[in-house]
């Protein structure tokens, strides 16, 4: 039932709220808020919202940048960190108009809502399901300098097989890329974890597990129930600032970059998915390849097609190479951790049969990469694209394991966040349809993470001084 605004009235006086927090997503998926007394929450904050500059959140320039976000009641929870009692919300931006405003069409949380209404509207599904998988790292202290001389980072944890020699030290350290699963004493960060979990579940994101991943050095997962497309996305900004927050207020940190230990475990997001139309799931069908319906198969197609500009939106790199549980090769195959798509042996129920896409990581911005993957699967199944007669499989086999000469015969993921850009200019047409991403959105993403690239080029690399500075 949705809430009122008498609703969450109450629940301020019942909690002694006193501050009210709305929280608005930037371009590139990061949180930022700002905060009202409680006694300035009344039907004008709901109806005409709290107007901010938008300008300064990273989206292309609009006619007007005075924005108003719009608060979602039903969102209303207490925020588990801080000092004084504050709800938070989250909610919608809008651009000022007359005679009413209207969505602001490059924010991240309008996207994904009019990729699932594009979808309703071709009558292929009404409801898009999502699961992914958080992972991350866990480390006790974290560093970096990028002073024009000198340049490094520096991360530790006591449960590293680096440091067996640090005074203080117990001799429980995990080894390399030997963490799966691991236990305690050696799972440090077991109660940590717990923690993260039973705050989720207040806040209302519903956990399905979690555990020590591969890293050795404090690669961590939690993986939650799935829900519909939006919400999880929702969600997946909830959980990030929950790992966040609950590691600081541990004294550790927590990051999600793909790659922050050369040579251990990258950080994905797989990212599970369903479709659902009048309730019914609209992926199964007990003959076909692991008990796949046609239309799952060609959503599949659609996302092995546009696998490449997807990167784009759904990666930052680093972690998509060859040895590492990392997809890196175009295909699809059951029960197969080396495939981009991988079908789950274990999901058999109809009502449970999905598949996975494995290049996502969590420093995408989830309402852009959600909403592109729907819109690349969509296409999928508007022109029927067959992932088989395409050459993408199924590889029921180890594709790390084939030798060059058939690897060079696959089609491979973009290799870096500088190819994928150059795939998104070339396709995106099926991103736009439905007005879904705006031109002007795409435009700046591309020019933005170009500047980046370029940023971090012109910058000299440690590596370049072991290599090259006795030549």
């Amino acid at each position: 039932m949705a809430r009122t605004l008498q609703d969450v009235l109450a629940l301020c006086r019942e909690k002694d709220v006193k501050i009210v927090d709305f929280k608005m997503t930037d371009i590139d998926g990061r949180w930022r808020h700002l905060s009202i007394p409680v006694d300035r929450l009344n039907e004008d904050t709901i109806v005409y919202g709290i107007g901010f500059d938008g300008s300064n959140y990273g989206y292309a320039p609009v006619e007007n940048s005075d924005m108003v976000f719009v608060p979602d009641l039903d969102s209303a929870t207490m925020d588990p960190f801080t000092e004084i009692p504050t709800l938070t919300m989250i909610g919608d931006v809008m651009v000022i108009d007359r005679p009413n405003n209207r969505p602001f069409d490059q924010y991240p949380r309008n996207v994904a809502k009019r990729a699932t209404e594009y979808m309703r509207q071709l009558g292929i599904a009404d409801q898009m399901i999502v699961g992914p998988e958080y992972e991350f790292y866990v480390f006790d202290r974290a560093s970096y300098v990028t002073k024009p001389q000198e340049m490094g980072f520096a991360v530790d944890t006591h449960q590293a097989e680096w440091a067996s020699g640090e005074e203080g030290n117990n001799g429980y350290q995990v080894a390399h890329k030997a963490g799966y699963h691991t236990s305690l004493p050696m799972d440090i960060t077991n109660d940590l974890r717990s923690r993260i979990c039973l705050r989720m579940e207040d806040w209302g994101v519903k956990v399905k597990y979690h555990h020590h991943e591969v890293g050795g050095c404090g690669q961590l997962e939690v993986e939650v129930e799935l829900g519909e497309m939006t919400q999880m996305a929702d969600n997946t900004m909830v959980a990030k600032y929950i790992i966040k927050n609950s590691a600081m207020e541990a004294g550790r940190t927590a990051t999600f970059l793909p790659k922050p230990i050369a040579d251990e475990a990258g950080s994905g997001m797989h990212v599970h998915m369903q479709l659902f139309r009048d309730g019914q799931p609209i992926f199964y069908d007990e003959n076909g390849y692991g008990q796949l319906s046609d239309t799952a198969l060609w959503f599949i197609g659609g996302l092995l097609k546009h696998a490449a500009s997807l990167c784009a939106i759904t990666n930052s790199y680093k972690r998509l190479v060859p040895g590492f549980e990392a997809p890196v090769t175009v295909g699809y195959a059951m029960a197969n951790r080396s495939a981009v798509v991988r079908i789950p042996a274990y999901a058999k129920a109809p009502k449970n049969k999905r598949f996975e896409l494995r290049n996502p990581d969590a420093t995408c911005n989830p309402y852009y990469a959600f909403a592109a993957i729907l819109m690349a699967g969509l296409d999928g199944i508007q022109n029927k694209i067959d992932p088989k007669a395409n050459g993408w499989g199924p590889y029921d086999f180890n594709l790390f394991d084939l030798p060059e000469e058939e690897k060079a015969k696959i089609g491979g993921l973009p290799k870096s966040l500088e190819e994928a850009l150059d795939a998104l200019e070339q396709d995106h047409e099926y991103l736009t349809r439905g007005g879904v991403f705006p031109q002007r959105l795409l435009d700046i993403w591309v020019e933005k993470k170009r500047k980046e690239i370029s940023k971090m080029n012109r910058v000299p690399h440690p590596m370049e001084y072991a290599m090259y500075y006795d030549l």
